[in-house]
């Protein structure tokens, strides 16, 4: 590639000395207008058949779009059908508003009014290229011509709608296409020329589209395109600015929302970005981008898993696993830190019942689009001890208490770099049985039974079994509670040295088959600090389980006085 960048040309930008845009903020969501079924349908590698079409379109509309571009009907029969059936099948909400797109060119024109007879709502939208790159290479023609092409057009749209039987409400869309390659001024010209025509109102206003076709521009660029376009155009007031931003440099989001900044009312795009090239402005990225600043998007993302299924069955697309919002990897820290703060974000809210969604690392609640708590967190060998915590908590109701983290952490750290990947829920699950449930035993409770004498007296009477000496031991003691005196009972036949740390509890299922689960700190002999687990009807019995686990697995060696 070496000096094969001095073939380009850089984009011209636009000298302002007072813009405005960048000093404002998104506080309310703009017109929407899907183009899923036209722009995105005609970049697809097989275009979608008149059922996939339609069930598209009743997607789009449960999603709360009242605006939708369902096709090219004067550009094929498909196209045309599929336009009749939406219209004679009834499908059309009487809230929605179907839009034909057409070029400025009369016999087209002519056809899409044939098209769209006995819709109740619907907008013309037709468009042609003005660019000044297209009118060098394609066109060869001087800005006036490109003019003349745009008011033809929008002399034979005004006179067929004069001149209309039926009850349709027409409503007018002119996109300069190319706009972000046409000096502004000239976008300026045409605009206001097709309006001299149209004649506009407050009332009834025209739609100016101005796409970013191409984009070729830094975002802030195409943000001062449109605010210039805007604060230098005639009657204001009587049209709607709406935005068609293509993502060729990856900034399609970004151009929406700036051009939002400058003063636009309404935006063209697609679900999840599809579209030529590189792709349309994405609107779910846009509208939740919205969503998360408080701002109502004013569309329905609460179930985006359906909503990728229909697209990526319809269209034959993959959403990536990395797609804002909706890929598969969105909301899954495998980061030691990222796991920690979530997990401590999530336990914050517990605690201090907050009505904010307040969690680091994730900007949205995955509920809100449908999505699933389990795979926020996903544990391989980069993952931390909080990570680890959060999964146990979350998919199996274990809270490990904060200092047990380190300990399992670190044994689940080991079994990832042992299979070289990332484990799954139920494998963490395992590592934690064989850790702490499944366990070579040195000694094990064989009955027991506890006598309070007072409020803070107890006596433990027992029979353990020794297993390497594979004998039932009675054993008992007194202390100041069951544990205590669980504990003094041990040490008359010489499990000794083991000193008490930390105990918590809590149960781990409900109903008639609810169990306690507890877990033991423990400080061995060997100065040590061990866990011990145990699962049981009765919480007492669980906490003597985890005594005993944490004795059998400490590594020191028990020397049975018997």
């Amino acid at each position: 590639m070496e000096k094969g960048y001095k073939k380009y040309v850089p984009f011209e930008q636009i000298k302002m000395k007072d813009r405005k845009w960048c000093d404002n903020t998104i506080t309310k969501a703009p017109v929407w207008c899907s183009v899923d079924l036209r722009d995105g349908n005609q970049a697809l590698v097989d275009p979608m058949n008149l059922e996939q079409k339609l069930e598209f379109f009743h997607a789009l509309c449960d999603m709360g779009f009242k605006e939708i571009e369902i096709g090219f009907p004067s550009a094929s029969e498909t196209e045309y059908e599929i336009c009749r059936e939406l219209i004679e099948g009834n499908h059309i909400p009487d809230d929605v508003t179907i839009q034909v797109l057409v070029q400025a060119r009369e016999h087209l024109i002519r056809k899409t009014f044939e098209a769209v007879k006995g819709a109740k709502n619907v907008i013309v939208h037709f468009y042609n290229s003005t660019s000044t790159l297209q009118r060098k290479v394609v066109f060869k023609k001087d800005m006036d011509g490109i003019i003349d092409i745009a008011v033809e057009g929008a002399k034979l749209i005004k006179e067929l709608i004069d001149g209309y039987e039926g009850d349709t409400n027409f409503r007018l869309e002119y996109s300069p296409e190319s706009f972000s390659g046409t000096e502004v001024d000239n976008s300026v010209k045409i605009c206001e020329a097709v309006m001299d025509v149209i004649k506009p109102t407050p009332e009834n206003p025209i739609i100016l589209n101005l796409p970013n076709t191409v984009e070729m521009c830094t975002p802030n660029t195409y943000a001062d395109q449109i605010e210039y376009f805007i604060t230098h155009m005639k009657n204001r007031d009587s049209a709607i600015i709406s935005l068609h931003p293509h993502n060729d440099r990856g900034t399609g989001v970004a151009c929406a929302e700036l051009g939002l900044l400058a003063g636009a009312d309404r935006i063209e795009g697609t679900l999840f970005g599809n579209g030529e090239r590189t792709g349309n402005l994405d609107i779910v990225t846009v509208g939740l981008n919205m969503f998360t600043q408080g701002v109502d998007p004013q569309l329905d993302f609460s179930n985006l898993p359906k909503y990728r299924e229909i697209y990526e069955r319809c269209t034959k697309m993959k959403i990536g696993e990395r797609q804002p919002y909706v890929g598969d990897l969105v909301f899954t820290a495998f980061s030691g830190s990222h796991q920690d703060a979530i997990n401590k974000g999530f336990a914050y809210v517990r605690e201090t019942n907050s009505d904010k969604w307040e969690i680091p690392y994730l900007p949205i609640d995955p509920a809100d689009v449908g999505r699933q708590y389990e795979p926020i967190i996903r544990i391989n060998s980069q993952s931390g001890k909080g990570g680890a915590a959060f999964v146990m908590q979350n998919n199996f109701g274990y809270e490990l208490p904060k200092a047990m983290h380190p300990e399992f952490g670190a044994l689940v750290k080991a079994e990832c770099d042992k299979l070289g990947r990332e484990l799954s829920p139920e494998e963490l699950m395992g590592v934690f049985n064989k850790s702490y449930i499944d366990i070579e035993q040195k000694i094990w409770l064989v009955k027991h039974i506890v006598k309070n004498s007072g409020e803070d007296d107890a006596t433990f009477e027992g029979t353990v079994h020794l297993v390497r000496e594979d004998k039932d031991v009675d054993i008992k003691g007194e202390g100041n509670g069951p544990i205590d005196a669980f504990f003094n009972a041990l040490k008359t036949i010489g499990v000794d040295g083991f000193e008490f740390v930390s105990y918590s509890e809590h149960a781990i299922s409900q109903g008639s088959d609810s169990k306690a689960i507890s877990y033991i700190q423990l400080k061995a002999p060997n100065g040590k600090n061990i866990f011990g687990v145990g699962i049981s009807h009765g919480i007492f019995k669980a906490s003597v389980r985890g005594i005993l686990c944490a004795i059998n697995r400490s590594d020191c060696e028990l020397n049975f006085k018997i």
